[in-house]
């Protein structure tokens, strides 16, 4: 698919890798917000915010797809040719990207993931996924 650059990253490409890294790890059924997303980020690069999670997150299939490792594929049954589990990551109160909420709502669903009631949005109580909370 994609090759790894060979050369060291410019800022804007060093903060997108990890944003994208980051995202490759939630797991199947789980999801984090583009603040938890930033925040994590920015404690390793001293820079970045959830409108900057965004953006990469928007340019993850285009702009940035040479940053997502060769043969970089989702785990989990939503595995249709992403290489970034884009719908696991949603706004603070759970809600997927509006322009995307169908398609999010239907992967997460397909997933497993926890959602609100109505269907709508992501139980974050029950389904925020932290790096911390992964096996070693």
């Amino acid at each position: 698919m994609h090759a790894a650059p060979k050369e060291p990253l410019d800022a804007p490409d060093e903060y997108a890798a990890a944003v994208l890294g980051l995202v490759r790890r939630i797991p199947s059924g789980r999801a984090m917000t583009y603040g938890l997303v930033a925040e994590i980020v920015g404690e390793r690069l001293g820079r970045g915010g959830p409108r900057q999670v965004g953006n990469v997150m928007a340019g993850s299939g285009d702009r940035y797809a040479h940053l997502v490792p060769a043969g970089a594929a989702v785990v989990g049954p939503v595995q249709d040719d992403h290489a970034v589990p884009w719908w696991r990551v949603v706004n603070a109160s759970g809600a997927p990207p509006a322009r995307h909420l169908t398609a999010a709502l239907d992967a997460l669903r397909a997933e497993g993931c926890p959602l609100t009631r109505d269907g709508r949005r992501v139980d974050l109580r029950r389904a925020v996924w932290f790096p911390e909370d992964e096996a070693p």
